[in-house]
């Protein structure tokens, strides 16, 4: 895997969250070491497509509370977009799964450079998969 330089500048990354684990952590603290400061975009209950265990705003804090995330934030309900022209990024930083529209986050973003990081153990730590063993285990 090539070294990834570390930029002077904001990286952001997105997810939602609803149950952090060490994947998220590897996600965030990879997305940190890009630039001098992280802001993690939490996504809204309204936008997260699924049924979600932990509300927007606990969620929000769960990830501010990690040493690594300099600020967490809710995701614009109507815009998702306009995140990135507010902060203006110098990298965006995409989980290894996570479905983005990169042309768009470019038409926001043109000063950003998109970077797309690796997984960590997903077959172990993905939150589909661990919500499904606590659904089994009770």
């Amino acid at each position: 895997m090539p070294v990834l330089q570390r930029v002077h500048g904001t990286v952001i990354a997105f997810g939602c969250f609803d149950v952090l684990h060490k994947g998220h952590e590897h996600y965030l603290r990879g997305a940190r070491s890009l630039g001098d400061r992280l802001v993690v975009v939490v996504s809204r209950d309204s936008n997260a497509g699924r049924e979600l265990w932990h509300g927007e705003e606990e969620r929000r804090k769960a990830v501010e509370a990690l040493q690594f995330v300099d600020k967490a934030i809710l995701g614009d309900e109507k815009d998702r977009y306009a995140v990135l022209r507010r902060f203006k990024p110098a990298i965006i930083a995409l989980g290894y799964d996570q479905e983005a529209n990169e042309k768009k986050i470019q038409e926001n973003s043109p000063q950003a450079k998109i970077i797309r990081l690796k997984a960590f153990q997903p077959e172990k730590y993905k939150s589909s998969i661990l919500k499904k063993k606590v659904e089994k285990n009770g």
